[in-house]
């Protein structure tokens, strides 16, 4: 068995949350990459502004690194850094989010997995992490917000798949997807009646 390099596993995971999270605003216009979808708000913009503080404050603030770069908070929207304003570009955003990438890759090259940080945010008793522990936080974040992401492209404009080169998807054109879907929702209307639950 081939030994693995922790840190270059967590960090390839890592960046391939990233590459695929800003790939699903490619070929969008801006109506698109920040209208909301669901019902809390989500949008692809913002998810991408999200991450961006999560990268400055876990990599940098955490172990004492601060960012020059800065996420702009309104602290009359708690909620403000899940959405961009009219003010806020497309290229500001994912320009910062890049910027704190590298940021963070500083961070990771500098330190050692089991160096110790200090979440500010977080209560005292818990808040000293290893960057181990904030690396693997860091790609599970980036994964589930590129899974988010992943939806609401496919309810823009039903474009699916995980990067350009990879659609990790089935092959099938659209009537054959459209049969699946409709073989899935029958099982799943099946299953309610057997169980005796209300179809909404």
């Amino acid at each position: 068995m081939t030994k693995s390099d922790l840190k270059a596993d967590a960090r390839r995971y890592l960046q391939e949350g990233r590459d695929a999270l800003l790939w699903k605003l490619d070929g969008l216009g801006e109506y698109d990459i920040r209208r909301p979808l669901v019902p809390t708000g989500t949008n692809l913009l913002g998810l991408v502004k999200h991450l961006t503080g999560v990268e400055l404050g876990y990599f940098g603030d955490t172990f004492g690194r601060p960012s020059p770069d800065s996420l702009p908070w309104d602290e009359a929207d708690p909620n403000s850094d899940m959405w961009a304003t009219p003010a806020e570009s497309r290229d500001v955003i994912t320009g910062r989010y890049r910027r704190a990438w590298a940021h963070a890759d500083a961070t990771i090259d500098a330190l050692a997995l089991d160096a110790v940080g200090h979440v500010p945010w977080w209560p005292p008793e818990r808040s000293e992490v290893t960057l181990h522990h904030i690396l693997v936080r860091v790609a599970a974040e980036t994964s589930r917000h590129a899974g988010q992401a992943d939806i609401v492209r496919e309810l823009i404009d039903g474009a699916a798949g995980v990067s350009s080169g990879t659609s990790n998807l089935p092959p099938g054109d659209a009537a054959w997807w459209q049969a699946q879907r409709e073989r899935i929702e029958r099982a799943a209307l099946d299953a309610a009646g057997a169980a005796g639950d209300p179809v909404r």
